[in-house]
């Protein structure tokens, strides 16, 4: 017997309604009613949870098969889970600029070092470009690292969309303006997230 046909008949032997069940389990009810249909399996932590709740094994509930589906799905998750996070700090690791000397400023003909911070012989327009592109980045890696659990579509196809786009504003912005300094810094947390992208596509 498949698993969402043994789930459903355990739940029915304890005389639970899926809602009933989905607060046992502390998950939702389209996750009970996802699983009991056959359209997805629970992650490993949930079909402990189950098996305990039934006082059944692991086993019972799931042929090989299932087991190795789950194996695979909850190992995708493990990944993407990971990536989120490397994302998430690389992006808020670009505040770095803002506190470290990574930019070049014209002092009476000496060249000095300045963080972002610091620069003044700038114009302001371009500080204020750096500043917001810098500041857009944070955020984007706290919401990232914040919603890591979110799976709704939109969110999913969107965040690392929009760190790659911010990133690659921040490193044409410092290479327009002759910064090196700053366009290596930033070109090497692009290169590793563009290398996350395409290892796990």
């Amino acid at each position: 017997m498949e698993f969402n046909k043994k789930l459903q008949e355990l739940r029915k032997q304890k005389g639970l309604t899926q809602e009933e069940l989905s607060e046992k389990l502390y998950v939702s009810r389209t996750a009970i009613s996802k699983w009991e249909s056959g359209r997805g399996y629970p992650n490993i932590e949930s079909l402990k949870a189950i098996a305990k709740l039934f006082s059944v094994t692991v086993d019972e509930l799931l042929s090989t098969d299932e087991m190795l589906t789950i194996a695979e799905e909850d190992s995708k998750r493990k990944e993407k889970n990971f990536c989120d996070v490397i994302y998430g700090l690389l992006d808020i690791c670009i505040a770095m600029l803002l506190f470290l000397p990574f930019f070049a400023e014209d002092a009476d003909g000496i060249i000095r070092s300045v963080s972002l911070i610091a620069l003044g012989s700038v114009q302001n327009y371009l500080k204020i470009a750096y500043l917001v592109v810098v500041i857009a980045m944070i955020v984007m890696g706290v919401i990232t690292l914040a919603l890591q659990n979110i799976q709704t579509t939109a969110w999913v196809k969107s965040k690392t969309t929009i760190s790659l786009i911010l990133g690659s504003t921040l490193v044409m912005l410092l290479m327009i303006s002759s910064q090196p300094y700053a366009t290596v810094f930033a070109f090497v947390l692009l290169a590793i997230k563009t290398f996350l992208l395409i290892k796990r596509q």
